[in-house]
């Protein structure tokens, strides 16, 4: 595959911004005038999938390093566990300033985006190859890195949410950490040879490109998430 990879890998975190753009909800966050409905909708299913990113990253990690194989990889996997434990608060936190209790977001139906997400994830984790959870990481920080910010300061510019100004700080807290995050990771990834590794985070970049944008309502449809 080469060292292209890195540039392909490149293509689908910027495919990814321009999935997520031509989402309604997505582009009503990117001018500020997405409704509270929809944007209650994204953060409890964001807390869906965050809360799990703890052990999805962690165990790729540990696992990698039983298999005896990248070990930067592997401590890589483990730090970024660790950087993402206890995130799922700050989506508590926002949503509560919403009027959304923990036992509403508790409940609330998962969307068949975030069940893919997490078992992609959580197979690739416990049974693939666990060096493909870099590749979701990846364009998720490029994501984040790219947007979050931005769609906080316009969410607050507009202020067309009640209370959002207390209800953004996971947005806020994302666009200001990920940045250094992809660097690291593309530091790191330069130094990746094995073709496997190279496929399959890059497969799973490509999963992450498929299903992330559908965690946004469908057609920007309204109303609240569902509770099971």
């Amino acid at each position: 595959m080469g060292t292209n990879w890195l540039a392909t890998l490149d293509e689908e975190a910027r495919g990814l911004v321009a999935a997520v753009d031509a989402r309604d909800d997505a582009r009503r966050l990117l001018e500020g005038t997405l409704d509270k409905a929809g944007y209650i909708h994204y953060l409890v299913q964001t807390f869906h999938y965050a809360r799990w990113s703890t052990p999805i990253l962690g165990e790729a990690g540990v696992r990698l390093r039983r298999l005896g194989r990248h070990p930067e990889l592997a401590e890589l996997l483990i730090q970024k566990g660790e950087e993402e434990r206890g995130h799922e608060r700050w989506l508590l936190s926002d949503l509560k300033n919403l009027g959304c209790s923990e036992a509403f977001v508790e409940a609330a139906a998962r969307c068949p985006a975030v069940d893919a997400y997490t078992g992609w994830n959580f197979f690739t984790s416990r049974a693939g190859v666990p060096t493909a959870a870099l590749g979701t990481a990846y364009v998720l920080e490029y994501l984040s890195q790219t947007r979050a910010g931005v769609w906080a300061e316009r969410l607050r510019a507009a202020a067309a949410i009640p209370n959002i100004h207390k209800s953004v700080t996971f947005l806020r807290s994302h666009g200001a950490l990920d940045g250094d995050h992809v660097a690291e990771m593309a530091r790191i990834f330069a130094g990746l040879t094995e073709q496997e590794d190279q496929e399959a985070i890059l497969f799973s970049a490509r999963v992450a490109r498929s299903v992330y944008p559908c965690i946004f309502r469908e057609d920007g449809a309204s109303g609240s998430p569902v509770v099971r």
